[in-house]
């Protein structure tokens, strides 16, 4: 895999893409496109982005008040599995920058950043869900001018937020590049999916 030295603006037109992939049919059941190939490093932030489009309108199904109890169970398991799936790709992604950095010399004073390269890169995928559907509501005909112009105002503040992620990801390269950062990964260690650590489950056996 290699993504060689992508700005974090060029990494947000792979997320855009996989979001207006999804909106060409816009069904929670459809099989993700393949435009990359599966060892690249765009097909992880392809498929991560995927990940996150997909439980984004799960999310907004299973607040229907009409939903029917087994459907709301089996959209709630879904939600579940989606999230620890989402943390597994992080987790891939944060792979990718441990070996890219693997051979770059830490200075002596070299710091620790509190956010992985990949949990930077979840927020720009995740803000870029809420940029497409902002916009999405700016074209509404149902609802009067006063919603439209505070959507708008919303609007205005996560497209700053885009420019302000994508500096703070391009920063966060330099700085490892120049030894200034080091980097170091925590897994997630999530119990409540684990059979053997979730006590609802394991007291079951």
């Amino acid at each position: 895999m290699n993504c060689e030295n992508m700005t974090g603006k060029e990494l947000n037109v792979i997320f855009i893409k996989s979001i207006q992939d999804y909106h060409i049919l816009d069904t929670v059941d459809q099989i993700m496109p393949s435009y990359f190939d599966i060892d690249s490093f765009e097909y992880l932030l392809y498929s991560k982005n995927w990940i996150d489009t997909v439980q984004w309108h799960l999310e907004d199904i299973i607040r229907n008040p009409e939903i029917n109890s087994g459907e709301l169970v089996a959209i709630k398991r879904r939600i579940d599995a989606s999230n620890q799936d989402r943390t597994d790709k992080v987790e891939q992604i944060d792979d990718y920058f441990v070996d890219k950095f693997k051979n770059t010399k830490a200075l002596a004073s070299a710091r620790i950043n509190s956010e992985t390269p990949a949990w930077l890169l979840d927020r720009m995928s995740i803000l870029q869900l809420k940029i497409y559907h902002f916009k999405e509501q700016l074209n509404r005909f149902d609802v009067g001018i006063e919603l439209i112009e505070k959507n708008r105002i919303k609007l205005e503040v996560l497209l700053d937020q885009e420019k302000d992620l994508e500096q703070c990801f391009d920063e966060l390269m330099q700085d490892y590049e120049s030894g200034i950062k080091k980097m170091k990964v925590y897994r997630q260690m999530k119990m409540y999916n684990d059979p053997n650590l979730n006590p609802v489950l394991y007291q079951k056996k």
